[in-house]
């Protein structure tokens, strides 16, 4: 640790360098001052930790410095020297920023034992500095994680209900794309490089998406998130009033320049078209899958601009709809029909078309799969060769074939779960699609609407099987949630309020409390009091 002298006598410093082996204590004075002013312009120019000061001094005495260096430089330890006529006034005023007060003449092992004091502080100081700053890393990350989850379930889930997302979006922090008016584009950056190399690429993807996650931050109205369905891809939203994309844009000439400067690889990438609204998210997502979709074959980087194409795709909500039902309703015929009266090539439309509408399906059943819990090797290779046979851009029999061979295989999992006997499964699935959703707005009429079934009879099994009713339960769980989240210093009350689905801090505090016994705010103050 670096110390200061600082004293208006030439004979007290030199006798303060002599009472204390300094470097065998594990100290190095970095220079001298002959009043509180010369300390204050040394402070600026040197690394100090410890400041040792004289109380009368001339030009600005040791009260007034101390009160200066507080201000300034709050991490800096103030050691004050007083003569035997100051020295009770001194100690008595208690002010803010001294570490000790000591009396002279100094008697070495008094300076020793306050040295000792100050330097094992410090290192307890630092200690709890470092786990604060990693926590916080960690819960930032976690708080990261969860947006790109959310922006990834906006473009590929089935959502229906604007106000709860829109709502979401605030609690996230997102609130720029809550505007029904907001016009987006969604970029997909694939890394590449030679075969020989292709097993590189694992290692080096927590480097590309941290990389990614911060080239974000640093544009205004962008977002990064993936998808574990495409390897070695990472996605990002980006608003357009901003800066509309292309492929000159800085923005996309930035994550090449860096992807190759700082990691060593090649990027393909692929600029969608730009949409307005939440609602047109998925198709926006989409268009940027299908603009990357069509690069060539090899490790050059490349970039593929589809803003240009004039080809507008048609595809309702309602139709999304009605493939819904049929699934839910394990109506194959009714899926089967709609399938061919979208894809089924007696309508003249482009391959591009075709491209785009089968994804629109696939993301559909691949929610739908995940809702049911049929997340097994089988069912993710068939969605992986359905995706590869859209790309391939020449298949459209084989695509149909599996959309309908998939759609088959959640129907009988939605029988299976209907008809077992006591209902375990479908209280499985509820607590699944819970666990995923508890910050949304949930109530067991929307539960129950959701899964086709009655909702007084998923209530009676959701108790018979948890031992709990499912609003005591959705209340445990986000009570589990948010004090997880209150370990987050950086994290305000609301933040976590927010986070977890309330929309008002007071009602969250009084919730919380209930569970616990404590306030949030008591909570995080009990957590830092064990720390």
């Amino acid at each position: 640790m670096n110390v200061l002298i600082t004293d208006d006598e030439v004979q007290i410093r030199k006798g303060l360098r002599m009472k204390v082996d300094w470097e065998k204590e594990g100290f190095q004075i970095v220079g001298e001052a002959s009043n509180g002013q010369e300390a204050l312009e040394k402070i600026k120019v040197t690394d100090v930790d410890i400041v040792i000061t004289d109380v009368r001094m001339p030009i600005m005495d040791g009260i007034e410095f101390v009160k200066r260096c507080n201000l300034e430089h709050p991490h800096i330890k103030v050691i004050v020297l007083s003569g035997y006529s100051d020295f009770e006034y001194v100690r008595s005023s208690l002010i803010e920023g001294v570490k000790d007060y000591l009396l002279k003449p100094v008697a070495p092992d008094e300076l020793v034992d306050v040295l000792r004091r100050i330097k094992r502080e410090g290192k307890e100081e630092k200690k709890k500095q470092i786990e604060s700053e990693r926590m916080s890393r960690v819960f930032h990350n976690q708080l990261e994680e969860i947006r790109e989850q959310y922006l990834l379930h906006l473009v590929k889930e089935d959502w229906s209900e604007p106000t709860i997302a829109i709502e979401r979006l605030y609690q996230l922090q997102l609130e720029a794309f809550a505007n029904e008016n907001v016009e987006v584009q969604f970029v997909t950056v694939e890394m590449r490089t030679s075969n020989r190399n292709r097993m590189n690429l694992k290692e080096l993807w927590l480097p590309f998406r941290m990389m990614c996650r911060e080239l974000a931050e640093g544009y205004e109205g962008t977002y990064s998130f993936y998808d574990a369905s495409y390897a070695n891809i990472i996605h990002f939203i980006h608003r357009v009033d901003l800066e509309p994309l292309k492929q000159n844009s800085s923005f996309i000439q930035t994550v090449q320049r860096q992807v190759k400067e700082l990691i060593n690889v090649e990027t393909v990438i692929g600029i969608g078209k730009v949409v307005t609204g939440l609602k047109e998210f998925k198709s926006g997502f989409i268009s940027a899958l299908l603009s990357w979709s069509q690069s060539q074959l090899g490790s050059q980087s490349q970039v593929i601009d589809g803003t240009f194409s004039k080809e507008m795709f048609e595809y309702s909500p309602d139709f999304e709809k009605r493939l819904i039902n049929a699934i839910e309703n394990m109506n194959h015929d009714a899926f089967k029909t709609n399938i061919y009266s979208l894809l089924g090539g007696t309508n003249n439309q482009s391959i591009m078309t075709f491209s785009f509408s089968s994804n629109r399906v696939l993301f559909l059943l691949g929610s739908l799969a995940r809702k049911y819990d049929l997340d097994t090797n089988d069912i993710n290779n068939t969605i992986w060769n359905c995706q590869q046979s859209i790309w391939e851009l020449n298949s459209q029999n084989r695509v149909i074939e599996q959309l309908i061979h998939l759609a088959q295989s959640i129907i009988e999992r939605v029988n299976e779960a209907r008809c077992s006997s006591n209902g375990a499964m479908i209280v499985e699935n509820v607590r699944r699609y819970l666990e995923k959703h508890y910050a949304s707005e949930i109530s067991l009429t929307t539960l129950a609407e959701q899964f086709h079934i009655n909702s007084a009879y998923l209530s009676e099994i959701f108790k018979n099987h948890v031992g709990q009713n499912f609003s005591d339960y959705l209340i445990k769980l986000r009570m589990d949630k948010a004090q997880h989240f209150l370990k987050d210093q950086q994290l305000k009350i609301i933040d976590v309020a927010h986070l977890v689905g309330f929309s008002n801090s007071g009602y969250f505090s009084t919730v919380f409390k209930k569970q616990f016994g404590k306030t949030p705010v008591e909570y995080r103050k009990s957590l830092n009091f064990s720390q």
